[in-house]
């Protein structure tokens, strides 16, 4: 009696058991995974960087070395210097002309009195006239000189103001900011190797929440929406599991073969849909681990 009673106990413990081990679906873990790149070219001087350093976008992490950049900057400044004074003297130039009008307009008025007063002749007055009309021209094409010369010089100073903006550009770019919240993956460079525009400096990753991909057959489809709960179960000790709770945040619209590492409930489909799950990280859930997912 006792040996059928322990029998019948040990069968009652193993369904529960498979019941409690009946999945839906099984998949794992990914984040989305972001390179670092360096914005410029040289000498890392330091890149305070470690794997697993938790990161906050904005950053400073190190910087790469701007000798170079710095000397063409103050070249470009002398440079510019050097064309400004170029500049001519407008006013100085014009005072001449200036003073040669202001004698002309006074004899053009004394010429006007003395043919009124017939003490002088209408040619003298007209040649008073003409040298008043020859000033107001050259005056007027010194101008258009010194504004032509003008505009050109400025115009070069401003191609090396550009080419300085550039340079304090790429200063700014050679420092080394972290550009999201994360945890450092895999590092990829150290202080005192040469960068270059691109290369690789680090790997990171937001694993304060991390997604879990699984797929589930047609049948499943229908018991699932976005923004559903579901219960996501990983492997703890002594083959027991530990239990989070999921959100379903994107659903695929579009069917696909079965992967070769993706099990499902009905593992006879063909066709499955990837699901993903966002699970909040306690720390213990890693990129690439397995779980399984009731929904």
């Amino acid at each position: 009696m006792k040996t059928i009673l322990y029998i019948t106990l040990s069968a009652l413990l193993l369904s529960c058991s498979a019941d409690k081990n009946q999945f839906d679906a099984t998949g794992t873990f990914e984040a989305v995974e972001t390179i670092s790149p360096a914005e410029a070219s040289g000498i890392i001087k330091a890149l305070n960087v470690a794997e697993g350093d938790v990161l906050k976008e904005g950053q400073v992490l190190g910087y790469i070395d701007t000798t170079q950049l710095n000397l063409k900057r103050q070249q470009l400044f002398a440079q510019i210097k050097a064309i400004k004074s170029r500049r001519p003297n407008a006013n100085a130039q014009l005072d001449v002309y200036r003073e040669q009008m202001k004698q002309a307009q006074t004899d053009q008025l004394r010429m006007e009195n003395l043919v009124k007063a017939d003490a002088a002749t209408k040619k003298q007055l007209d040649d008073a006239n003409s040298r008043v009309s020859v000033l107001k021209k050259q005056m007027n094409a010194v101008r258009a000189e010194l504004s032509i010369g003008t505009t050109s010089i400025n115009d070069e100073a401003q191609t090396l103001q550009v080419q300085v903006e550039q340079i304090a550009d790429q200063i700014s770019k050679s420092n080394i900011v972290n550009k999201t919240n994360g945890t450092v993956l895999t590092k990829y460079a150290e202080p005192g190797e040469m960068a270059t525009i691109g290369k690789p400096l680090y790997k990171i990753a937001e694993l304060t929440n991390i997604i879990l991909r699984v797929y589930i057959t047609g049948a499943q489809l229908p018991s699932v929406k976005l923004g559903q709960t579901v219960k996501v179960f990983v492997d703890a000790a002594k083959g027991d599991y530990k239990e989070y709770s999921g959100k379903l945040e994107w659903i695929s619209d579009k069917a696909e073969f079965t992967p070769k590492t993706i099990q499902t409930k009905a593992e006879r489909a063909n066709l499955v849909y990837a699901v993903k799950v966002k699970v909040k990280n306690d720390g213990y859930l890693k990129i690439g681990m397995y779980a399984e997912v009731k929904l």
